[in-house]
């Protein structure tokens, strides 16, 4: 059995008990909250639920270089950046939490 849901704008192919990555939620670890699904499916049955998840930890992404030149007119602009992510386990596909992603204004 699997589910599509979406956090952060993206979207994430998930089975139960799965770890995935996402945008950091303002949520503290452990939390558990719902994810918002787009359909629950298993073979060619798909359906809508619900999908719960447990945010194992908060950890920030690889570094990212950011490099800006402009041929022969001296023009080089170095930057970069580590994205804030977190890591979620999911509990269950079908069952029902009280709290929500848009609660922990994600």
């Amino acid at each position: 059995m699997f589910a599509i849901v979406r956090s952060g704008g993206k979207q994430y192919r998930v089975a139960a008990d799965a770890e995935i990555v996402v945008d950091r939620l303002a949520a503290d670890v452990g939390a558990r909250l719902d994810l918002e699904t787009l359909l629950v499916g298993e073979g060619a049955d798909l359906t809508t639920g619900v999908v719960a998840a447990e945010i194992v930890s908060h950890i920030r992404g690889d570094k990212i270089i950011i490099f800006k030149k402009k041929r022969r007119h001296n023009y080089r602009r170095k930057n970069g950046h580590r994205s804030e992510l977190t890591v979620l386990r999911i509990v269950s596909l079908g069952g029902s939490d009280t709290k929500t992603e848009a609660d922990h204004g994600a």
